[in-house]
């Protein structure tokens, strides 16, 4: 008896494992770009693609970055989407972030149109009126 009660149990949990959507089961691929949780906060990601006039994200916006940049665009941003804004809301921040890692996607996939899609996305002015503390 205590048997097939055990082997019910068993059975059940893993039908109602099977029927959750996928986001809900660890280790599961999903189409959402932005799933998990933030390896890098805003701060690290500003400095390491930002900073400087000799920066990841100015040689892109040039045309000069290399298939290791785009790589390195991706990797960090994403991180933003993930992270919550210090300032405005949060449909905004994931708007202009998630904008940000798509467009980098589509660079290091070198796909059409990937850097004029990138430079419209980094736009610093825009994205820090709303989101970035005085």
């Amino acid at each position: 008896m205590k048997h097939s009660v055990r082997v019910i149990l068993v059975t059940g949990a893993a039908l109602l494992g099977a029927s959750l959507p996928a986001r809900a089961r660890p280790g599961t691929p999903v189409d959402d770009p932005v799933a998990g949780k933030a390896k890098y906060s805003i701060a690290q990601v500003m400095k390491a693609l930002h900073k400087g006039e000799d920066s990841i994200g100015k040689r892109v916006g040039r045309g000069q970055g290399t298939k290791e940049d785009f790589a390195k665009l991706v990797e960090y941003y994403e991180s933003l989407p993930l992270n919550e804004p210090p300032e405005g809301g949060s449909a905004s921040w994931k708007k202009k972030s998630t904008a940000l890692l798509v467009s980098a996607k589509a660079l290091n996939e070198g796909r059409e149109g990937a850097l004029a899609a990138y430079k419209q996305a980094v736009d610093c002015k825009a994205c820090h009126e709303v989101h970035r503390p005085e």
